[in-house]
């Protein structure tokens, strides 16, 4: 089994930055992509920035420019640097992270979500 456990979550001011970690740990041979999804109420999760093992990124449109992501593969740590944050930021955010486990099968996981509120 694989466990994500994300933190960094909290209250912040607009125009003010955050970041968020997600330390994996548990039984796997590599962490293979990982990312943040972010879900707001009455809304469906979506993603909001990814990062490969070899560390090739995208991100959602609305946070180009603002958000980077980005990974420590020794300590199996995936962040997300979040930069002029507005309201619209508000969200869950769940860390994910598919990982290669005994059998040479990947397996997808997603941490339990922490809360970050943008207040204006």
């Amino acid at each position: 089994q694989v466990q994500l456990v994300e933190s960094g979550g909290g209250l912040v001011q607009a125009g003010g930055s955050r970041t968020l970690s997600c330390v994996a740990s548990g039984s796997f041979f590599s962490l293979n992509a990982m990312g943040w999804y972010r879900q707001a109420p009455g809304k469906q999760r979506e993603l909001v920035a990814a990062i490969a093992r070899g560390g090739s990124t995208n991100y959602a449109d609305s946070v180009k420019g603002r958000f980077t992501i980005s990974r420590d593969n020794a300590k199996n740590t995936v962040y997300l640097h979040m930069n002029s944050l507005k309201p619209e930021d508000t969200a869950a955010y769940y860390c994910n992270a598919r990982a290669t486990r005994p059998l040479g099968v990947e397996y997808e996981y997603w941490g339990q979500g922490i809360q970050v509120t943008v207040s204006s």
